[in-house]
């Protein structure tokens, strides 16, 4: 899939929630790469590694899930561009061994994932909308993972839970903001190789076992990621809403 041309966003503005790293930043990258006027915002620390222009970036760092945080990152945004074209959120934890089913799960666990996971995704949009709304238009991504998709032996479901309700909140705000011109999709990623996966380092054996189950028999990168984005994002999607981007290399396609 073949990146939106750079003339197509420059000097448009918006948020990436979840550009500490990972599949966040390299989205942010690419959209500063292409001439946006951007604000990334993440509970990480500012990486070192945030693209130099030609679009200009600020870097936020605070609690998303926090309703304060998230309307000040929205409305810093609104400021750094002059403009609020596009949201993306891509804030996401997996806590492993502590998510369990949901017969054993601590529920501090439970709200904490969501809060992350999903409260997140409806505050940052809560915030966005109007600003799109006053500019005419714009495009929202939420990230939700192929764990929405299907049930797993290895139980996970807080995250496998909250994943399935950002696709369903994606799908309500595509059709509630149409008539705005607002479009929102949701990206359903794979297997893909970030900061989130460390913990198959050390583990060749488990690596190689999930990397096979893979029909395309390789992770995903971040830039795989960055590139459909970009295209989601912009005027050549601009018909295209209330729907899922599956990027998983196959994996969900295996009979």
């Amino acid at each position: 899939m073949k990146p939106a041309a750079p003339s197509e966003f420059i000097k448009r503005g918006g948020l990436v929630a979840g550009a500490g790293g990972g599949m966040g930043l390299a989205i942010a990258n690419s959209l500063i790469e292409a001439g946006a006027n951007i604000v990334l915002a993440d509970i990480k620390p500012e990486p070192a590694n945030i693209a130099d222009g030609p679009g200009r970036a600020i870097y936020l760092q605070g609690d998303l899930s926090q309703a304060e945080f998230s309307r000040q990152a929205v409305s810093r945004a609104q400021e750094h561009a002059g403009r609020f074209d596009f949201l993306v959120n891509t804030v996401g934890v997996w806590w492993g061994e502590e998510d369990v089913s949901l017969v054993d799960i601590d529920l501090g666990v439970w709200d904490r994932v969501f809060e992350n996971n999903l409260d997140s995704m409806m505050l940052t949009a809560r915030h966005a909308v109007p600003l799109m709304q006053k500019n005419g238009g714009g495009a929202m991504l939420l990230f939700s993972s192929i764990q929405a998709l299907r049930g797993d032996a290895l139980a996970q479901d807080a995250y496998s839970a909250s994943k399935g309700a950002i696709r369903a909140l994606s799908k309500s705000f595509a059709i509630q903001f149409a008539g705005d011109n607002i479009r929102c999709n949701t990206i359903v990623p794979g297997y893909v190789w970030t900061g989130m996966m460390g913990r198959l380092e050390g583990k060749p054996e488990r690596r190689q076992e999930m990397q096979d189950i893979i029909p395309l028999k390789r992770f995903g990168t971040v830039a795989d990621i960055a590139g459909a984005c970009l295209f989601l994002l912009s005027d050549s999607a601009s018909f295209i809403t209330g729907t899922e981007l599956i990027i998983d290399g196959g994996t969900t396609a295996r009979p």
